[in-house]
């Protein structure tokens, strides 16, 4: 009995510090499996001994956030939902009641209170009864809106997530290593404790609805209320409606959708409730949850064994990244030959031998992972240089988290440039689908990329790409179609594809509209300079020219024009536009124009500004809604400046 206690003591430390460093968005003390391991085993040790702690995890939910920040309580308790990973305790709990079956968000937890038809705040679900106000961040965070026609309090529970495709984008744009967040829900739960809302509306972070806790009027059925919520213009998450007898085959169906990679949100299971939301609100509470608010389905990992062929070291930024390649195996019905194995410390913490049997499993079936190794024989060789500038290397350990990287020491490597290659595809670049950051590190690593103008040399290599895990025939030609048709590119792509230090979307379009294409060439090549075009200046103008004097900048210019077609582009007098002379500021929602940036670049097509701020020069402000009480609202009615509809902007400048 004393043996148990003593494991139980150290199981509530271990998930404490886990859920700690969680729910603040620090380093991933341990994965998502291994936490729900030992949280079972904590359950069980507590069922046998009857010894429960009264910070167990098992009677608590969420954790008390150590950012800073005005905490709330919360008006309704955010409980958290007992947990099963057998669909027959689904169905017993279900019983003769219909039920609906949704995703369960892998993200961080949001409750949002409306008051006489507008957002009045936004909790974090901080420790369940009492959260952290981040109303300031509601301009920052997708998915919910300002201002709803329901009158009444209302107040809806859901779920703030980042996909796998901006976790991705984000955590490859990160140099220091010991800054990289472990997955998507890190992410976000990182990202909600940062307090500049620029900064976090960078990272997309979007809210997804998973109930309306409350309203001031009857409506009984989950189904409706989430309906509501959905014509509201709440972003939802999808829904089944179904019963006991119904939910094995709706589980297997939605468990193929992740198992088939049809998601990017990030999920780790499912959620059942009852649609009659009174019986529902019936139930007891137990320890830390409600017996009849929800059930949650979480997938038992399926762990394969194989074998170790190599380790392959991957250079992106500045750390070479060990990845363990295996014998293929079939897991959650695809086949895996290949999985991260992070840095140096989770080779040293798994064992990891030069021959050994690996265990690996599809973390939320999706991601492989080695969670375990077996007769490890032979020492890891680490890479004494670089894979693709074969320059030294070097172990650094992080003073915060102890972790161990291996790095490039040479500055001027390939790989620290991924950021410049994944400016250069972007929609404001090239346009060039197909080639996410992990494709063109993979390019670069195999010496496909060295500079700009390989990318339209890639079709040399298609042989050998469509066999790499992950490529097809299929995959191959659409990449192809993609680097063909962005051979004819718009000067103002082009120019900011080269990333020019300083030189973004507004300065090219500058340069372009004022001097066109050929002269902006000429005057890099002359050394004359910019600092005449309006918007420029001698900081940006010593910029243009600093970077075409850098030989290998000139260099890689020539090779790219001899690849590309730069359309032609007519040089507008702006003076004669309608809304020369004139400065803009727009904010909210637009219906006219595709969305802001197209507005922007119609004013500025017409001789016009648009400024981020109302000041005193400010000559309009378009807002749909005119008479909102938002701070620009406000400024603009301080200085008299007068506050316009898109209708009344498109009658007044936009006229044929």
């Amino acid at each position: 009995m004393e043996e148990q206690k003593k494991r139980i003591e150290n199981l509530v430390e271990q998930l404490n510090r886990a859920s700690a460093a969680y729910y603040n968005g620090q380093d991933e003390i341990m994965p998502n499996y291994e936490w729900d391991s030992l949280f079972d085993e904590l359950t069980r040790l507590e069922q046998e001994t009857g010894y429960i702690l009264p910070d167990s995890p098992t009677q608590t939910t969420g954790y008390e956030e150590n950012a800073g920040g005005q905490k709330e309580a919360h008006e309704f308790p955010a409980l958290s939902l007992a947990k099963t990973k057998q669909i027959s305790e689904l169905q017993a709990w279900a019983a003769d009641k219909p039920i609906w079956l949704s995703w369960k968000l892998d993200g961080l937890t949001l409750v949002l209170t409306y008051d006489n038809g507008k957002l009045q705040k936004i909790l974090t679900r901080g420790n369940g009864s009492v959260g952290k106000n981040i109303t300031f961040l509601k301009g920052a965070i997708s998915g919910f809106p300002d201002k709803i026609s329901y009158q009444g309090h209302m107040v809806v529970r859901g779920e703030a997530a980042i996909s796998y495709t901006d976790f991705a984008m984000i955590n490859d744009m990160i140099e220091d290593d010991d800054e990289k967040y472990a997955n998507p829900r890190n992410l976000a739960s990182g990202t909600l404790n940062l307090e500049d809302p620029s900064e976090v509306k960078e990272r997309h972070v979007r809210f997804h609805a998973f109930t309306l806790v409350y309203m001031d009027e009857p409506m009984k059925s989950w189904g409706e209320r989430m309906d509501f919520l959905e014509k509201s213009g709440f972003t939802v998450v999808d829904r089944e409606q179904t019963d006991a007898a119904g939910l094995p085959e709706v589980v297997e169906r939605w468990t193929r959708r992740v198992e088939d990679g049809q998601m990017d949100i990030p999920v780790d299971g499912l959620v059942i409730c009852y649609d009659d939301t009174d019986y529902a609100a019936s139930g007891s509470v137990t320890g830390h949850h409600a017996t009849r608010a929800g059930f949650a389905f979480k997938w038992q990992d399926e762990a394969v064994d194989t074998q170790l062929s190599y380790i392959e070291w991957s250079c992106a930024v500045s750390t070479i990244s060990p990845v363990a390649v295996f014998e293929p195996v079939q897991i959650e019905g695809t086949t895996v030959s290949r999985a991260s194995l992070c840095n140096l410390s989770e080779i040293e913490r798994l064992g990891l031998g030069k021959h050994c049997t690996l265990s690996v499993i599809k973390a939320n079936k999706i991601i492989p992972k080695c969670v375990a190794v077996k007769d490890a024989e032979g020492e890891v060789e680490i890479p004494r240089e670089c894979p693709v500038c074969h320059a030294p290397t070097e172990v650094r350990v992080s003073s915060n988290s102890g972790t161990k990287t291996l790095h490039c020491t040479n500055p001027d490597c390939t790989a620290k440039n991924v950021k410049k290659f994944t400016r250069f595809v972007s929609k404001w670049g090239m346009d060039i689908d197909g080639l996410s950051i992990q494709t063109m590190v993979r390019f670069i690593n195999a010496g496909y990329i060295r500079e700009f103008a390989d990318i339209y040399h890639l079709r040399e290599h298609f042989e050998e790409i469509s066999g790499m895990d992950g490529f097809g025939e299929k995959s191959v030609a659409n990449m192809d179609k993609s680097i063909e048709e962005s051979r004819n590119v718009h000067p103002v792509n082009f120019i900011f594809a080269l990333c020019i230090p300083l030189i973004g979307v507004d300065a090219a379009k500058k340069i372009v509209n004022t001097i066109g294409f050929d002269a902006f060439l000429q005057r890099m090549k002359d050394g004359e300079g910019f600092e005449d075009i309006d918007g420029i200046g001698a900081e940006r103008s010593n910029s243009l020219l600093n970077w075409y004097a850098k030989e290998s900048n000139a260099d890689s210019l020539t090779h790219l024009l001899g690849e590309l077609t730069i359309e032609h582009v007519e040089i507008k007098n702006a003076a004669e536009g309608t809304c020369a002379g004139l400065t803009f500021v727009i904010t909210g929602d637009v219906h006219h124009y595709k969305n802001r940036d197209e507005f922007k670049a119609f004013v500025e097509s017409q001789g016009g500004k648009v400024a981020g701020s109302v000041s005193g020069k400010t000559s309009y402000l378009v807002n749909n809604d005119t008479e909102s009480a938002s701070s620009k609202n406000r400024k603009a009615k301080e200085l008299g400046v007068p506050i316009i509809s898109e209708d009344e902007f498109v009658a007044l400048y936009a006229r044929q």
